[in-house]
């Protein structure tokens, strides 16, 4: 009888013990499932959260994903986030797009200060906005990043094909947070011998008409070298008709939304149009991780990604999975220290590594800025040169 006495006690505690590791730890995630980049974007974490499962989870604990859908709309964005602290009691707040969805989202973000991976948000406002947060892990480079690498990338492009000109741009972009900084950050990086101008328009991702006549009117009045529009997937399709419509060629068009439209290569007029990227999943690579990733994709959901954010955002996941590992618990200091030593191999044939960047202290450092071009339905790689698959064709039309 003692013994049994002894006995229960002892198996109630071992229970409780096993209850505690088999809790889930909780990955809280917003982003737009309205749209193709949103949904792969999941699609992308839903196979990071298997692959560990599968492998025992982390801290002998499962993850669980939640997923609240932020609609491209920031007042849905904050509430989502609400949503997720409060009601689903996530453990970390990963996802994101649009930096004026997140704008939104970070005062419910302060208010919560739970570590947080975040894989977009291009805009500096939002990296003002989250100066000296210790908690906050920003994955996507910032504007002013890609703005200096894509100058750097035309002027290699030049230099290697001395009849493209590239000192003679017009931007047309979105006027909210992602757009209107991106364009501030062109004024703040060009060469002083290179000539830009620039005209907003409304997104239809945000609620716009897909009017883009005046941008394209303002374009041909300039005649630039090269066309730059910065919006989002749904603005890609209404533009090229507007193009048709009135018959304007710049000799370089390029577009740089997070994703672009499925089927987008296959259109005539998408033939020679120009893109900044990260990944496509045909393009050449030794790197074995990103060929598993994209058999696995391929495998589960019988399509392929069509833009780099399903593996930024399948990256976030493994990243914070092993920082949690590495941590031996899920207190947020704990993690917020292990997550600020990451050295990833990333789908990208690169290593991720944080580092303090001008205003955040953990900003993701990857350059992995890739031109591409479509070529008669392929989508072709044309810097860096090590990376090409062809060279650029020019000019767009001909």
């Amino acid at each position: 009888m003692t013994i049994l006495r002894l006995s229960i006690p002892l198996l109630l505690g071992a229970l409780a013990e096993i209850a505690v590791a088999a809790e889930p730890i909780r990955l809280g995630v917003a982003l737009p499932l309205g749209i193709a980049t949103g949904r792969q974007s999941v699609n992308a974490m839903k196979l990071a959260v298997q692959e560990i499962n599968r492998g025992g989870g982390v801290l002998g604990r499962p993850l669980e994903m939640i997923v609240a859908d932020d609609e491209m709309n920031p007042d849905k964005g904050a509430a989502a986030i609400e949503k997720l602290a409060a009601v689903d009691k996530v453990d970390f707040f990963l996802g994101g797009i649009a930096s004026g969805v997140h704008l939104a989202q970070i005062p419910v973000l302060k208010k919560y200060g739970k570590v947080t991976v975040w894989s977009g948000a291009a805009s500096s406002k939002v990296e003002r906005e989250l100066k000296d947060q210790d908690w906050y892990f920003h994955l996507h480079t910032w504007d002013y990043q890609q703005v200096e690498q894509q100058i750097q990338a035309w002027q290699g492009i030049a230099r290697k094909s001395p009849r493209v000109r590239t000192d003679k741009w017009f931007l047309a972009y979105e006027d909210g947070a992602y757009g209107t900084t991106m364009f501030t950050a062109y004024q703040a990086a060009f060469p002083k011998e290179w000539t830009l101008k620039g005209v907003d328009f409304k997104s239809a991702a945000a609620g716009g008409t897909a009017d883009y006549r005046i941008a394209l009117k303002r374009a041909q009045e300039f005649n630039p070298d090269i066309f730059l529009w910065v919006g989002y997937e749904s603005d890609a399709f209404p533009l090229m008709a507007q193009l048709k419509l009135t018959n304007y060629r710049p000799p370089i068009l390029a577009g740089m939304p997070p994703g672009w439209p499925k089927q987008f290569g296959k259109e005539l007029l998408a033939d020679g149009v120009c893109l900044y990227d990260a990944w496509q999943p045909h393009m050449k690579s030794s790197n074995a991780t990103n060929r598993r990733f994209i058999a696995a994709y391929r495998e589960e959901y019988k399509e392929d990604p069509d833009s780099y954010f399903p593996p930024l955002t399948y990256t976030s996941v493994h990243v914070l999975a092993e920082a949690i590992r590495r941590a031996g618990s899920t207190d947020t200091s704990a993690v917020i220290a292990a997550l600020a030593k990451t050295r990833y191999e990333t789908l990208f044939g690169t290593t991720l590594t944080f580092y303090p960047s001008k205003f955040i202290k953990h900003q993701g450092g990857m350059n992995i800025l890739k031109i591409m071009q479509w070529q008669n339905g392929v989508l072709h790689v044309i810097y860096p040169f090590e990376h090409a698959t062809a060279r650029i064709r020019h000019p767009y039309g001909k």
